[in-house]
């Protein structure tokens, strides 16, 4: 199905225009489209209302529902994922996949519903088994974090609000 266009009146002209879906400035006085969840994208809306987001760089291939930890490579932020294993906490998560030196969207809170096969919890922990992933059982091993990162609300979905006191295991 085509998008939906409204008619606009320009210099005696009327003609069709399609609607804003994406925000800034160069959407200013825009009408805006809706999403495929009826919604304005987050791009749209006011900072401090909506996910927090930050593009970044990944110095490593991400899935989307990748749970990410930000880090500091000579001055430039980049992400990777969150590994309990290997001092790597996380702050935030991906929604759309990210290729390796790609930039991509960093989510710092929201709901992650990218995630398939969750079970257990409601308590979601960083995985030490397997980075970027949750699990509802809290690493055990000598060495590694334990991280709350959030709560589960269904099969696919982490409400992610992460602990940022990490625990390191004797």
């Amino acid at each position: 199905m085509a998008a939906n266009k409204y008619l606009s009146h320009s210099s005696g002209m009327i003609q069709e225009v399609t609607p804003a879906t994406t925000g800034g400035a160069g959407d200013a006085n825009e009408i805006p489209a809706l999403d495929a969840n009826g919604r304005l994208a987050s791009g749209m809306m006011p900072s401090g209302l909506g996910p927090e987001i930050q593009t970044l760089a990944a110095s490593e291939a991400l899935a989307a529902g990748d749970f990410i930890n930000v880090w500091d490579d000579t001055g430039t932020l980049k992400m990777r994922k969150a590994d309990a294993s290997a001092d790597k906490p996380a702050n935030g998560f991906v929604l759309a996949a990210v290729e390796n030196g790609a930039n991509g969207q960093a989510q710092f809170d929201g709901i992650n519903n990218q995630l398939t096969g969750l079970s257990g919890g409601p308590i979601m922990y960083l995985s030490g088994s397997t980075p970027g992933a949750a699990t509802a059982t809290p690493p055990s091993t000598s060495n590694y974090y334990v991280q709350r990162i959030g709560i589960r609300i269904s099969a696919t979905e982490i409400a992610f609000v992460p602990d940022m006191t990490v625990i390191k295991l004797a």
